[in-house]
């Protein structure tokens, strides 16, 4: 499944990470049809300019700021404690450069950008890493900001090269597993400081060594969990991030009573700290910077791939968002300039040590949610909260770590798909969950870095399945089924009917390229040594890649060995991807002319120049070099030749050059023409240049019976296309001769009702055949 935005279960996960209820906010309502055909209703507050602005931007604030500063401190606590409050600092500084910044070059009205999981889960990766690899403290933290800096300039560069239309574009399965993992990460990383457990330890082992974990961080985790997951049940008018963030700190204090121990900063396991050494703001900010001599090429290089995996996430997060705000505001986004946006305030983040980030979906509807109208509710979350920190900043200290992991958890076990076990419940798409388990593994045993490769893999492979599984053959027919729309004599109809089976007929769809060649070439194998001609409708194929074509010519040379021949129609010149499919059989040799090919404009032209061939290959004797006599034409055959010679003397006898126009739509008139020599085509003007080709009649036959019959304007146009000899009856002539001769005149319309009837019937053979 390839979606334009977030599935219904990462809406939610955004909205309930920030204790909101779909169909909750005040105001008028939006609604987005997601995956699985699931609708989600949001009402939005209805706009009032500046202070919707204003209160929008401070409740996104008080949304984005508290898990910024948790993802901060996730990222940096694998440098050890200590640092845990660089990581808060670097939380904070990231959403007011990403709010100030992105809100302004972006231009998407009401879009939140700020810190966020998948930032948080590459970067915490990254972090490990490097410390397993035994970097210096202080080198870490100048990669970080060039891992931000680098972000920066490849999303800057994807808007730049127009990638913002098209890296929106990711299959629900490889989203949910990626997504799925980030949680898994998120929750196995915090535990650990949930549990209270030494700094550094991993997963497993904070499992195995309870004599480890500190009952007054499982106490504080356990209450922010609880405030976080109930606290939407009560109230609306605060984020519950916020309430379990405060619950957090509260029962920090209210444990601090039986241990006055836990009042001191210095070495105390359960909060933040202060910044590693004091400091003010600015010292703070120059810590980050220190090391520099540090990085070299090779630390470049090692950059280069977090950098993009982290450009290409955060890219597909903030459009997923985008899409979602146009959905529901019924507005348009610019994908690439939002992408430039986004670039320049991760860089902007990077320059001044914060955090990247991108379009928060929670942060974002909320925003929408309380009255914002413009960028400029993105530009006041970014302001309150540098405010927030200028004031706050030294209580940031105080903030239990446990609060914090206790949060994340919450917010991990939400990015958890849960509603990808119900693509168990079908067979046609446990392949899609068998994709999303590939990924989640991948992510867990391997890297997120990894796991974004295999995504990508897997969203080709999903592709091309897609493609296989769709049948390459839209419609097959025969040529004793399907007729041109030459109408024929009753002589020349018993030809086709009888060697009509010679000629097949297959309508194509979708795109020709190796995952579906030799599906085509199955469905054709039958009946290569069973037919003269072969007519493939190109009308509905969307592109043809070169396997495909070296598959045709098989098929052509397989034709050619029995003198067969191999016909296309309405080949496009224009498919969706910009390919002139005309020019490119002729570049690659395809249609040449020594070759049995032959190509039409379309399908009716092919039919009608097989069906010639069949006639001349009867031998039937047509005479077109002599124009007919009205005994020999085929309604007044066995008729008597004074009554021949009555009507005759009524007729008008006119000639007509090729592509000379007999009479054209609109015109006044009662007059039937009968061909005695050429051929006559009947067409429908669509507009100045468009045309639909109706019928074509042949020596023998007639045509404008509907103006004779029913005097009304002409409904098509007739033209001749070749030389053609007519005699022409007019109805009021013939009914001065019907006064005279009754019997002519019934013995006329009679004649001419048959004829129509037997039209009609091979119109609905024709109609059978296409629905078969």
């Amino acid at each position: 499944m390839e979606m334009h935005f977030a599935p219904r279960w990462n809406i939610m996960v955004s909205l309930k990470q920030q204790g909101l209820v779909p169909g909750r906010f005040p105001g008028r309502n939006g609604s987005i049809r997601c995956a699985h055909q699931q609708v989600l209703t949001v009402k939005i507050a209805k706009p009032d300019s500046l202070a919707g602005d204003l209160w929008g931007g401070t409740a996104a604030m008080l949304v984005a700021l508290p898990s910024a500063i948790a993802f901060g401190v996730t990222i940096y606590a694998a440098l050890g404690g200590s640092y845990a409050a660089y990581g808060a600092l670097a939380g904070i500084l990231g959403t007011a450069a990403l709010g100030l910044v992105a809100s302004l070059a972006g231009g998407t009205n009401r879009l939140i950008t700020a810190p966020c999981a998948p930032a948080a889960a590459v970067l915490s990766a990254f972090t490990i890493q490097q410390v397993a690899l035994g970097t210096p403290a202080a080198t870490v933290l100048l990669l970080l900001v060039v891992l931000a800096l680098m972000t920066g300039v490849l999303q800057m560069t994807f808007g730049f090269v127009g990638l913002g239309s098209l890296i929106k574009y990711m299959p629900y399965p490889v989203v949910s597993g990626y997504l799925s993992g980030v949680g898994l990460i998120i929750i196995g990383s915090q535990v650990p400081k949930f549990l209270g457990a030494q700094a550094g330890a991993t997963l497993w082992q904070a499992l195995t060594t309870p004599n480890s974990w500190l009952w007054q961080s499982i106490v504080i985790g356990v209450v922010t969990i609880a405030v976080m997951v109930l606290a939407p049940r009560f109230t609306k008018a605060v984020p519950a991030a916020i309430l379990a963030l405060l619950a957090g700190i509260a029962s920090y204090f209210a444990l601090s009573l039986g241990d006055p121990a836990m009042l001191q900063l210095d070495k105390n396991p359960l909060v933040v700290g202060a910044l590693r050494g004091g400091g003010s703001f600015t010292e703070g900010m120059a810590t980050r910077w220190q090391g520099v001599s540090g990085i070299g090429l090779g630390e470049i290089k090692s950059l280069l791939v977090p950098a993009l995996t982290l450009a290409v996430l955060l890219s597909i997060d903030t459009l997923k968002t985008c899409v979602v705000l146009d959905a529901l505001t019924r507005s348009r986004h610019n994908s690439n300039r939002e992408l430039i946006g986004q670039g320049l305030g991760n860089l902007t983040a990077g320059l001044i040590g914060g955090m990247p980030g991108a379009g928060q979906m929670g942060a974002t509807m909320v925003n929408m949610a309380s009255g914002a109208v413009t960028r400029m509710s993105g530009v006041v979350e970014g302001v309150l909260s540098l405010i927030a920190y200028l004031l706050l900043g030294s209580l940031v200290a105080w903030v239990p770590v446990a609060a914090l992991a206790a949060i994340l958890i919450v917010i991990g076990f939400r990015m958890f798909d849960r509603n990808s076990l119900h693509l168990l419940k079908s067979r046609t798409t446990i392949l899609d969950f068998a994709v999303i388990v590939a990924v989640v593994v991948v992510a867990l045993t391997v890297g997120l870095i990894p796991a974004s490769g295999t995504g990508v893999v897997l969203a080709i492979v999903l592709f091309i399945r897609e493609q296989i599984r769709g049948s390459i053959v839209r419609g097959k027919a025969y040529g004793n089924q399907m007729f041109s729309k030459r109408v024929r004599l009753p002589a020349e109809m018993e030809i086709l009917e009888k060697r009509g089976d010679a000629t097949a007929i297959f309508e194509l769809q979708g795109s020709l390229f190796f995952g579906t060649a030799s599906q085509l070439y199955t469905a054709l194998e039958p009946e290569l040594k069973a037919r003269s001609y072969i007519i493939l409708d190109m009308r509905r194929v969307q592109s043809v890649d070169l396997t495909a074509v070296h598959m045709l010519e098989q098929i052509q040379g397989t034709l050619a060995e029995r003198n067969a021949i191999l016909i296309f129609s309405a080949l496009p010149e224009n498919v969706p991807s910009g390919q002139d499919m005309r020019k490119y059989f002729d570049q690659v040799g395809l249609v040449k002319t020594e070759k049995r090919v032959e190509t039409f404009n379309e399908l009716d032209e092919a039919l009608e120049w097989v069906e010639e061939r069949l006639i001349e290959e009867e031998h039937l004797e047509r005479m077109q070099e002599k124009p007919l006599e009205l005994r020999e034409i085929d309604v007044f055959l066995g008729r008597k030749e004074t009554t021949l010679a009555a009507l005759e003397a009524c007729m008008d006898k006119r000639s007509y050059k090729a592509g000379e126009k007999i009479f054209a739509r609109g015109d006044a008139g009662d007059e039937m023409y009968l061909i005695r020599r050429g051929a006559v085509r009947i067409v429908l003007p669509l507009s100045n240049t468009q045309s639909h080709h109706l019928a074509t009649f042949g020596r023998s036959d007639f045509f404008g019976e509907m103006a004779f019959l029913d005097p009304a304007p002409r409904s098509a146009d007739a033209m001749a296309l070749t030389e053609a000899d007519l005699f022409v009856l007019s109805r009021k002539r013939f009914d001065t001769l019907a006064e005279e001769h009754k019997k002519l005149a019934i013995g006329l319309v009679l004649s001419v009702a048959r004829v129509l009837a037997i039209r009609l019937r091979y119109a609905n053979a024709e109609l059978r055949a296409l629905h078969t």
